[in-house]
């Protein structure tokens, strides 16, 4: 978006066309009013779209009749996750080196006195800028401009937080790791520590979590966080005042329905309890439980066994009501023998299912086209291994 379309969509008309016309499909938009050179029309179709989306991804934001970009929009935390995160932070000043599209800091500037929001791109920064005026936030100060620089103009200890979420692209593709993003977290680990006593940098969900505390000394926790069952970020926190070398807390936070929160307690984890055979419930984690390799963990505090000794799946005959992740009830379990395994799905009425598999040789597709397995969500069917490495097949269905 440029200087021009934004000035342009703050015009009340082109404001009230836009309301006007939000349950139209953009495209049609843009092509009725292709040629209407007194209106923004590219920037109205965009707002448009991204109103559709943002319902969805900001359900509260999105009642206000908030301004987008398409790429702001993606790359902005959801609300639910944004909500939580700020309530991990709180003190009198705070500075988003990232500030985007402003979601983050719209949530941030009602857990501090004053925010400082740092933003590259001008009609972005405008833009986020515009939207807190629409809902009278007016603890937040925008600044354009490399945010590297402007924090080394700061006076060291100006904010008790800092909030950065780099950017993860490198060559035109995407990054999980620290040393590609933008601003460089790793380089700027020590400029962020005189700045302020503590650190938030939102991560990847692809970003691998073990040996962290290389990268950043002063790494303190890692929470891996997940809405609605799909693990949305990774968050590192830095601490001033944290021991180096000492390993950093690992956390999993399953925003869903409840909220569910899991940490590793310190201790070894013994080794896995598999079990000989499959129980009556099968249960598959939450992804941000996964994610923090935390599912011993979990299986420790629920006593749950392991289905075997390579993946994450776990097993039980008692049936866990408030289990964070999904709960399936076993209805035939076997051996996976590839030539008689059609005949054994005709002969249990098997026709369509969701198909899961880990640790087993054949993909998902593989398996639909070579045994003709249509679509369902009533039924599933797991392939996996048993607790001697055995392949291994399981019908379920959801709790």
């Amino acid at each position: 978006m440029t200087l021009d379309e934004l000035h342009s969509l703050c015009d009340p008309e082109v404001l009230a066309l836009i309301d006007a016309h939000a349950g139209d499909d953009p495209a049609a938009f843009a092509m009725r009013f292709h040629g209407r050179s007194d209106l923004p029309v590219r920037a109205m179709a965009e707002q448009i779209a991204c109103r559709k989306k943002a319902a969805v991804k900001l359900p509260s934001l999105s009642r206000f009749p908030l301004l987008y970009t398409r790429l702001g929009l993606e790359q902005a935390s959801g609300e639910r996750a944004a909500e939580w995160k700020a309530s991990l932070v709180q003190g009198r000043r705070a500075i988003d080196l990232t500030g985007g599209l402003g979601i983050d800091t719209l949530f941030l500037a009602r857990r501090f006195d004053e925010v400082v929001s740092c933003e590259r791109d001008e009609a972005l920064a405008r833009l986020a800028e515009a939207n807190r005026r629409l809902m009278e936030v007016t603890n937040v100060e925008t600044r354009i401009g490399d945010s590297e620089q402007m924090l080394a103009g700061f006076a060291d200890d100006s904010f008790d937080w800092i909030l950065v979420d780099p950017a993860r692209r490198e060559h035109g593709g995407r990054s999980a790791g620290l040393t590609a993003s933008s601003p460089d977290v790793v380089r700027l680990h020590n400029l962020m520590l005189r700045k302020a006593a503590k650190v938030c940098i939102k991560a990847s969900p692809a970003l691998e979590i073990s040996g962290l505390e290389m990268q950043l000394p002063a790494l303190s926790e890692v929470i891996a966080v997940s809405v609605d069952g799909e693990c949305k970020e990774v968050l590192l926190l830095l601490d001033r005042q944290h021991e180096v070398g000492r390993k950093p807390i690992v956390r999993a936070v399953c925003l869903g329905r409840e909220e569910f929160d899991i940490a590793s307690s310190g201790d070894e984890l013994p080794d896995r309890q598999i079990a000989e055979t499959p129980g009556a419930w099968l249960y598959e984690p939450d992804a941000a439980i996964i994610k923090a390799r935390l599912t011993g963990e979990l299986a420790r505090q629920l006593q749950l066994s392991f289905l075997n000794r390579t993946v994450d799946y776990l097993t039980s005959d008692r049936l866990i009501e408030t289990f964070p992740g999904r709960s399936f009830r076993i209805e035939a379990c076997r051996p996976f023998r590839p030539k008689s395994f059609r005949k054994e799905l005709t002969e249990l009425g098997i026709t369509n299912a969701a198909v899961q598999r880990r640790d087993f040789p054949l993909s998902v597709e593989e398996l639909r086209k070579r045994y003709k397995i249509g679509e369902s969500s009533e039924r599933f069917l797991f392939f996996t291994k048993d607790s001697s490495g055995e392949l291994l097949w399981l019908s379920c269905r959801k709790a």
